[in-house]
């Protein structure tokens, strides 16, 4: 399985590079890539990576949801309340509705059977939508509506609605005894309750990194390990209490950026570099899941049936959107985020198929739902992907305190001076997050073990109470340790420095570089409003940062 997925990265990363350079999005080439090495084009991919390929697009879809909740404040989703919840489920809804009609009118299928095929085809994909909103908050790009996370959290909530429509049609349409006032209730409980339970998750989860300080990577191991957790949870927990995972797993992110907003972006840091290798196991895996074949015989009909339910669906967003404070061509660029396909689809589209079988009834209603759903991928998500990413960079106003763009970027280029820059930017944008901090009591062989843990130069020194005291270099550990030869009577505070002034993380850059002279030091650490320590303020880092976004800022016309 190590080799199949070396060769699927390696392939990947090529196809990614050659599509961005024609300015398509690389998640539409690692989709195809995936489709043409599956096992229905040319079978390239290793037997026991599609064993285990759902359980890698779990994770990896784990590692999207989480990057999204760590993206989505209390502030911004206060503003866009009501219209994530009408998003979560009018857009489902009405294109259900629309298929149920128009299979039964155009495929033949039973009223019953359009209605299934109407509950597979109304979800949208988040694999493919929230990678795409999380790349356009960190553009930021329409945040300051809101845009990108009405589009996060009623997508993520779209899915629960129609998993349970689906459930409860299936049941129906085989005979199982299904209990519809339970299943219909679910839908709130299941929410709720996912909400509740990755909140509750989430603080105690900050409790422990604020009480043993585990590096941002470490913090970041342990909130997969929940996420997983949580996820294999809700399967155990189905017939008990109905408990929406992912959601879960979104609200886990979302608490911990209240709670201490530096502390989620030094892991949303660590999992946007998860992201690269993620990425590529999720779009590639569900490509793998389309069979061309079934795609084929949906024919013509199909099509239309897709591209009539797309407009009802679409109709539906527009109406979520009135008189919002969104401009007609951003009320569009939502209506063109639930365009996309894939996940569900590839989840759920050959599932009735089964049922059938399994229930000794006709199968061809179910052949026919799978070849609609794998058509509706093929279709939906590459077009979807594109239309996103062109759309959205066309419409999607640029926040004017962005570094890199917008009213910023002309002020720089009219100055020409790297201190316009270093006035607008902040120490958060800059600081390192990931650190280690060793208290003043500890023995001085702790403070070298934890410089030995990772690329260090100083650390922050915190007192009693878990305030910053000062700082700690790795030479002035060896310089003490060469003078007295001893690890076992020696204690941090015996080699650390007093520091005069920390720096808050809402200082420009500009600001802590005078700090910085000021107290003669290449590295400063930086502390929230309670003096407990969140990062590390180093020049050399800084300036190369300023020294980069100038470059970018020179290269775009």
């Amino acid at each position: 399985m190590a080799l199949g997925i070396a060769e699927l990265i390696i392939l990947s990363l090529i196809v990614d590079w050659l599509f961005r350079k024609c300015n398509i999005p690389g998640l539409v080439g690692m989709l195809l890539v995936g489709i043409i090495t599956g096992p229905y084009v040319l079978g390239l991919l290793r037997p026991e990576l599609i064993t285990v390929s759902s359980d890698l697009r779990m994770i990896a879809l784990i590692v999207i949801l989480l990057r999204a909740g760590f993206e989505m404040s209390k502030d911004t989703l206060s503003k866009v309340g009501i219209r994530a919840i009408l998003l979560s489920f009018v857009p489902a809804l009405m294109e259900g509705i629309a298929v149920t009609f128009l299979a039964h009118s155009f495929l033949g299928l039973s009223y019953m059977a359009s209605a299934i095929l109407g509950s597979v085809l109304s979800a949208v994909s988040p694999a493919v939508v929230v990678p795409l909103m999380i790349r356009f908050i960190e553009e930021r790009r329409g945040i300051k509506k809101g845009i990108p996370t009405l589009v996060l959290a009623a997508s993520s909530i779209d899915d629960v609605f129609v998993i349970v429509i689906y459930s409860v049609l299936i049941g129906m349409y085989t005979g199982e005894k299904v209990n519809i006032l339970w299943k219909l209730t679910s839908i709130p409980v299941s929410i709720a309750t996912g909400i509740i339970i990755g909140i509750l998750c989430g603080l105690v989860l900050f409790r422990i990194f604020r009480r043993f300080k585990p590096r941002a990577t470490k913090q970041l191991l342990v909130i997969l390990g929940v996420s997983i957790l949580l996820v294999n949870l809700e399967h155990s927990l189905e017939h008990i209490i109905p408990f929406a995972a992912l959601l879960a797993v979104m609200s886990l992110g979302f608490i911990i950026l209240e709670k201490n907003q530096y502390m989620a972006h030094g892991i949303s840091s660590k999992l946007g570099k998860l992201w690269v290798f993620a990425e590529i196991i999720l779009f590639t895996l569900v490509g793998a899941q389309v069979n061309l074949n079934v795609a084929w015989k949906a024919g013509l009909m199909a099509i239309l049936v897709i591209g009539l339910a797309l407009i009802a669906r679409s109709i539906g967003t527009y109406l979520c959107l009135i008189k919002s404070n969104f401009t007609i061509p951003e009320r569009l660029f939502v209506v063109v985020s639930y365009i996309p396909k894939a996940t569900v689809q590839a989840a759920i589209g050959g599932a009735p198929l089964l049922a059938m079988k399994a229930a000794g009834m006709d199968t061809h209603p179910g052949e026919v739902i799978l070849a609609v759903a794998v058509l509706s991928i093929l279709l939906t998500a590459p077009i979807g992907a594109w239309a996103i990413s062109l759309y959205g960079r066309r419409v999607l106003s640029v926040d004017e305190y962005c570094p890199v763009d917008g009213e910023l970027k002309g002020q720089v280029l009219k100055d020409e001076s790297k201190n316009s820059l270093a006035s607008a930017v902040k120490v958060a944008d800059v600081m390192d997050s990931d650190i280690v901090v060793v208290n003043q009591s500890d023995k001085l062989k702790k403070a070298f073990d934890a410089f030995s843990s990772g690329d260090f130069l100083s650390l922050p020194v915190e007192g009693k109470e878990g305030k910053v005291t000062g700082m700690i270099s790795l030479a002035d550990v060896l310089g003490v340790l060469n003078e007295h030869h001893s690890w076992d009577v020696l204690f941090v505070c015996d080699a650390m420095s007093q520091i005069r002034q920390s720096l808050n993380p809402e200082m420009s850059v500009q600001e802590a570089f005078t700090v910085a002279d000021n107290m003669d030091t290449e590295q400063v650490p930086v502390t929230d409003t309670f003096g407990m320590p969140v990062g590390i303020f180093d020049i050399r880092k800084a300036k190369k940062f300023i020294e980069q976004k100038v470059i970018e800022m020179a290269g775009i016309s």
